[in-house]
């Protein structure tokens, strides 16, 4: 009898999981929300039934931060856009000009690229301080400078008082992948180890806190940074390196749902692993957020070869940028699909892909 009814509980949860992994996001709204730009369940719901059904058809593949475009020659070139609306425009440890040159440089460096030329767009609105768009431009020039990238064209539109908040700047970027180097979900096996580069959630946070509606006061800056040079040491440490991802909009939870949902395998989180600073902890806690879900703005996630895990994780901790990597999980074969985070305790619960927006504008 008691084995009967412990095969029954069972069967009940992979029943449960099997739902789980049923769901797809799907567009019901009849209006865009804040939640369509958060990275969840509800952008992937807007990018994938409206754009990708109608620019990608059939060929759509998995949503990378960059597309790669084969020149004749053989060359491989990555190929990326990004808007930046974030609020407010200065924050600790950055600006918006910074996050518009590293956004991008980083969503061609997880493809695998060397960035090369930017593209810079300014939708500006009607009253806005000359000397605050010269600090902005400023920002951008050195940031580019510290990359290794030009912003080599551009295009400014200005919009009535009202029309806009302020500023908004939109970013393209063009970088050359090297020869013989690939990535992609395609790639990556069970066993594999997932690693990120170090601590997670300070951008969100940092970015929450300035705003100042939230009466907290705490020492938190944002990580934003180029990843290029990170990624090289790591390849070159772990050459069968399988993807990278940079954790922006919807933090590691989104991005290892991503993973897992393009690879068909599953992805099992270390919660005691987790990189996070006792300050951004205690934040979310106070706000009732999981740091998982929080937008980073200069990490990388990664997914390398078991055998190659510890160089890949020596290589990211002897870089400046990399001093508080860890290995934070692995790649499972089941359950199938999904995201599963083993806490703390000893237990573990599924992590799924972002539901509404905790942290709006945060990029």
């Amino acid at each position: 009898m008691a084995e009967r009814e412990e095969q029954s509980a069972e069967s009940r949860v992979l029943d449960r999981i099997e739902a789980f992994r049923r769901r797809r996001p799907r567009l019901l709204d009849e209006v865009v929300t804040l939640a369509h730009g958060a990275g969840g369940k509800a952008s992937a719901a807007l990018v994938g039934q409206v754009f990708l059904e109608t620019f990608g058809g059939d060929d759509a593949g998995p949503a990378n931060d960059a597309a790669i475009c084969v020149l004749p020659s053989g060359e491989r070139l990555a190929f990326s856009t990004d808007a930046h609306v974030v609020h407010p425009l200065r924050f600790p440890g950055g600006s918006i000009g910074d996050l518009a040159v590293h956004g991008t440089v980083n969503d061609l460096a997880v493809q695998g690229a060397r960035p090369l030329w930017i593209s810079a767009a300014f939708v500006i609105e009607e009253g806005f301080p000359i000397a605050d768009l010269r600090v902005i431009a400023d920002d951008m020039a050195a940031a580019a400078a510290g990359c290794g990238v030009r912003i080599v064209t551009g295009d400014t539109k200005v919009v009535g008082k009202g029309a806009g908040d302020g500023v908004y700047v939109i970013t393209a970027g063009i970088g050359l992948v090297p020869a013989g180097r690939v990535l992609g979900p395609e790639l990556v096996r069970v066993g594999d180890r997932v690693l990120v580069s170090g601590t997670i959630g300070d951008h969100g946070m940092a970015v929450m806190i300035a705003r100042g509606d939230l009466a907290l006061e705490a020492d938190i800056r944002s990580d934003t940074a180029s990843v290029a040079d990170l990624v090289d040491v790591v390849i070159a440490a772990a050459p069968a390196t399988r993807w990278l991802r940079d954790p922006t909009r919807g933090g590691v939870a989104t991005v290892c749902n991503e993973l897992a949902n393009d690879t068909g395998l599953g992805v099992v989180l270390d919660e005691p692993a987790l990189p996070i600073r006792p300050l951004v902890t205690g934040a979310c806690d106070l706000l009732g957020i999981d740091p998982l879900y929080v937008a980073n703005e200069g990490k990388v996630v990664a997914v390398v070869a078991a055998d190659e895990a510890d160089a890949a994780l020596a290589a990211m901790q002897a870089h400046p940028r990399g001093a508080d990597a860890a290995i934070v999980g692995e790649i499972v074969a089941e359950p199938e699909g999904i995201v599963v985070l083993r806490t703390t305790f000893g237990s573990t619960r599924i992590v799924d892909m972002l539901v509404g927006d905790p942290l709006p504008r945060i990029c």
